[in-house]
């Protein structure tokens, strides 16, 4: 499977986790500047499927190529420079605490950087303007000298997609970045999310559970069920019931109030 305009490509992806098949059998293709949603029930693979994008899985079968490259065939440096490319936003911020929001969006470029860092000062000046204007751009500037622990939980994932634009990625990969935010606060990320992902011409790859989030923002749908793809849609002219069949599948009543969550 080869498509010249694809960033990723996914064909027939299997990924056993000893008798349990968490991924079984997943073919697609994420076209560049495309922004995807993976949409499914907690356990249904959304999160397995994206940690095979950077190479954090290893397919039990199948095929993966990301911006040209085959994924489990790389290693040392050139996988090192694959994940150089797709930056990566948690469901749990994953910021270090005690370092204040400014370090913590500098890390981002230490992949481009030789030997170790301690402190702001220790990154070089261009770096540390880079860093400010992506605070900026994430509505942050002021409180780049604040503990990251400090701040709210909005704030904080907001310093996590700072951190991600400082790798200057090709991809960008949420997984499920506004599960632990209010509803209001879980709109303002993903809308974030979304304009970096236009200004930056990014392939944006996000999986999340809730369906009216999901529907509101991304270009297409992809649902999973039990490990295998059930839904692969444009959004525009895409009703909630229709994507709601993907819950229908696994305890209606449960899979109903999950979906609506958040």
């Amino acid at each position: 499977m080869t498509n010249n305009h694809a960033v990723i490509e996914i064909d027939g992806l299997v990924k056993d986790f000893g008798a349990k098949r968490a991924l079984d059998g997943v073919s697609l293709t994420v076209e560049e500047g495309e922004v995807l949603v993976l949409l499914g029930l907690s356990g249904s693979g959304k999160s397995t499927l994206l940690r095979h994008v950077d190479q954090l899985e290893l397919p039990t079968a199948g095929r993966i190529r990301v911006l040209g490259k085959d994924v489990p065939a790389l290693r040392g440096r050139e996988l090192r420079a694959l994940r150089s490319q797709v930056a990566v936003v948690f469901q749990q911020f994953e910021l270090v605490g005690s370092l204040s929001v400014l370090e913590n969006v500098l890390t981002g470029a230490l992949a481009r950087l030789t030997g170790p860092r301690l402190g702001t000062w220790s990154y070089p000046k261009a770096l540390r303007t880079t860093a400010a204007r992506h605070l900026e751009r994430v509505g942050l500037l002021g409180l780049e000298h604040q503990r990251a622990d400090t701040l709210s939980g909005g704030q904080q994932q907001r310093v996590a997609v700072a951190r991600a634009l400082m790798q200057e990625p090709k991809v960008l990969l949420a997984d499920e970045p506004v599960a632990s935010l209010d509803p209001e606060s879980s709109k303002q990320v993903m809308e974030l999310i979304r304009e970096i992902g236009r200004e930056n011409a990014l392939t944006v790859v996000c999986s999340l559970h809730q369906v009216d989030l999901a529907l509101s923002w991304g270009d297409r749908v992809v649902g999973l069920s039990r490990g295998a793809v059930v839904l692969d849609t444009p959004t525009a002219g895409l009703g909630r019931d229709e994507v709601m069949r993907i819950y229908s599948q696994v305890a209606p009543a449960e899979a109903e109030a999950e979906a609506a969550a958040g």
